[in-house]
């Protein structure tokens, strides 16, 4: 006979269940003054009550304990008959109807058990007295309210071991996510300073040696000298590159921006907001920078719509035109107040200050419209860079 879950409190439950049982049977063989027949009722209940205490398929809400119990209490009927002392071997078995049966059996059981017992006793030519109805029927509601209220602790107990359980699983993972959010955002600023100081600096390098190289005359010893400085500093340049691209974030090493996008959309987790993505004018290449920039806003307020606006639609909108890239995200959703924007909240608040921030860094401008109930539509604008090489 198993309980919900095996623990140290429920094993010691289970053993005070026995010896109280036990105890009551031989108390009703002892007062019967050694009558042969209540002895034998008696210790066949003992027996029946052992052998399901000892079968495993006796469980709670199973047909081997519907089965025991039938026998049990068949038993204990019998001990009644001889005996009025069986009367209080009914309490034990209370609490067995309550644990084994389902609640709409159980509820029934223990009700005919008392009633069982209150006839039993009266049958017996017993005085009857206010005692013999009140003290079945209180150690039924008794046992009632004890199995139910322990039923609700144990419930309680699971939900909060199962949310202990999610709450540390939760913790992993948000480590797992913040090391590698560290290691993109650490990948970004080496790419991005590598990118503004190292490259371009080798660049205007090799500008320079160009128009000395070409400003010598073909004879002049010093022209070989800085033909080999251009050329080292070329292969540098192109080395740093390297260095860039390596850096760049996992969506871009796969492709184009454009692809990068067009994968975020398709990705977009559901239930949620059917995405459509869309370039317009004629896509150019863009410095790293750059693409991280529309990249990261995309993602960021692509998670805020799932997150937050309860939109139905949404749209990514890339549009290259003469002198900027623009990158607009619109959604039906359910919207906000800008001017309530705040600058770190635990709903995810710090998106658009860390969007404006990678805008301003480019000499771009982010701006948002939405108002409650009518959607928002975000804009990131970036000014087109000059030549570099």
């Amino acid at each position: 006979m198993e309980s919900h879950t095996p623990t140290p409190v429920t094993g010691v439950l289970r053993l005070c269940l026995h010896a109280l049982l036990v105890g009551l049977l031989a108390l009703a063989a002892l007062r019967s003054g050694g009558d042969a027949a209540v002895l034998a009722a008696a210790c066949a209940t003992g027996a029946v009550y052992a052998a399901g205490a000892l079968l495993p398929a006796v469980r709670p809400r199973s047909g081997a304990a519907a089965c025991w119990l039938a026998l049990l209490g068949a038993a204990w009927l019998v001990l009644l008959a001889l005996t009025p002392n069986g009367l209080w071997t009914a309490f034990p078995l209370y609490f067995l109807q309550l644990h084994l049966l389902p609640m709409r059996w159980s509820l029934p059981a223990v009700a005919a058990t008392a009633a069982a017992a209150i006839g039993g006793f009266v049958l017996h030519g017993q005085p009857v007295t206010p005692g013999t109805f009140i003290g079945p029927l209180l150690g039924a509601a008794v046992a009632v309210a004890v199995v139910l209220g322990y039923d609700a602790l144990f419930k309680e107990s699971e939900r909060r071991r199962e949310l202990i359980e999610e709450l540390v699983s939760t913790r992993a993972e948000l480590a797992d996510a913040e090391r590698t959010a560290g290691t993109l955002a650490e990948r970004e600023r080496l790419a991005r300073e590598i990118h503004d100081t190292l490259a371009q600096g080798l660049s205007s390098i090799q500008l320079l040696l160009r128009a000395a190289e070409r400003a010598l005359p073909a004879d002049s010893p010093a022209t070989g000298h800085v033909r080999r400085a251009r050329e080292a500093a070329q292969d540098n340049l192109a080395e740093a590159r390297r260095f860039v691209r390596a850096l760049t974030p996992p969506d871009l090493e796969r492709g184009s921006l454009t692809g990068a996008l067009e994968r975020l959309c398709e990705a977009a987790p559901g239930p949620g907001p059917v995405v459509q993505f869309g370039v317009s004018g004629t896509p150019v290449e863009l410095p790293t920078p750059y693409e991280v920039a529309l990249l990261r806003t995309a993602q960021s307020a692509l998670a805020n719509t799932v997150r937050h606006a309860g939109a139905g639609r949404a749209e990514i909108t890339l549009s290259f035109m003469d002198t900027s890239v623009s990158l607009d995200v619109v959604d039906d959703g359910r919207g906000f107040d800008p001017a309530r924007e705040v600058g770190d909240t635990a709903d995810g608040g710090f998106g658009l200050p860390a969007m404006r921030s990678r805008a301003r860094q480019l000499g771009g401008t982010l701006s948002v419209e939405s108002a409650p109930g009518q959607g928002t539509a975000l804009a990131l604008t970036l000014p087109l860079p000059g030549e570099e090489n």
